[in-house]
């Protein structure tokens, strides 16, 4: 486990639309472009291995912009094809809020950060206290069929709290903006608040024909 005194002042970040990392999740990510190769490089050099996913924020009609908020992750897992590219496992640490951008030679974007207010991240797992979790796997199951989806429904069952609540964020096609909600998301019941709320809005297509009571 990181101490915030680890935590590096600088990130390398990858700027991904719709991908979306969590704190103590695990995003499985294929490397292969140039710029991002020599990221991962330099990355597995340093102590912490850190690499920043954060989404381009669009709304504007400018692709350069970065949302504020992202999420750090450590190279957990990595491994190298013949043709030189990487399928590699971040697994999240904090999140960060991007301060400015750093002037440097790299091919790839680099980034000041701020750690504070993120504290919970570099703790334990969170705990839903309000969670109907019966109220809340019927409606995943409704969504699942609606989508023609299949799953493990026993591991369902079984996953802890924020590992059902963030695994579901980061799978699901949802909209960058919607990921980025889910991201930005305070606690654990805030989260599964923004998730059930878009699963919600997905089934209805406009309708109010779906409510998780």
């Amino acid at each position: 486990m990181m101490h915030p005194a680890d935590l590096p002042e600088t990130v390398s970040v990858f700027p991904l639309p719709g991908a979306l990392l969590l704190p103590r999740s695990r995003l499985p990510l294929h490397i292969f472009e140039p710029r991002y190769l020599q990221m991962l490089d330099d990355a597995l050099k340093t102590q912490e291995r850190l690499i920043g996913m954060v989404q381009p924020n669009t709304c504007q009609g400018d692709e350069t912009r970065l949302h504020q908020i992202g999420c750090a992750g450590r190279v957990t897992q990595f491994s190298e094809t013949e043709d030189g590219r990487y399928l590699i496992t971040l697994t999240g640490i904090s999140r960060f809020r991007v301060q400015t951008e750093v002037d440097s030679f790299t091919p790839y974007r680099r980034v000041s950060v701020s750690w504070d207010g993120f504290d919970r991240d570099l703790g334990k797992a969170e705990v839903d206290d309000h969670f109907d979790r019966n109220g809340f796997l019927g409606l995943l199951e409704r969504f699942f069929a609606s989508r023609q989806l299949s799953t493990d429904w026993d591991t369902m069952k079984d996953a802890d709290d924020e590992l059902l609540v963030n695994s579901l964020s980061m799978m699901l096609e949802f909209e960058p903006e919607d990921k980025q909600a889910l991201l930005e998301a305070p606690c654990l019941r805030t989260r599964r608040e923004t998730l059930v709320t878009l699963i919600e809005f997905a089934m209805r297509g406009g309708t109010n024909e779906e409510k998780l009571q």
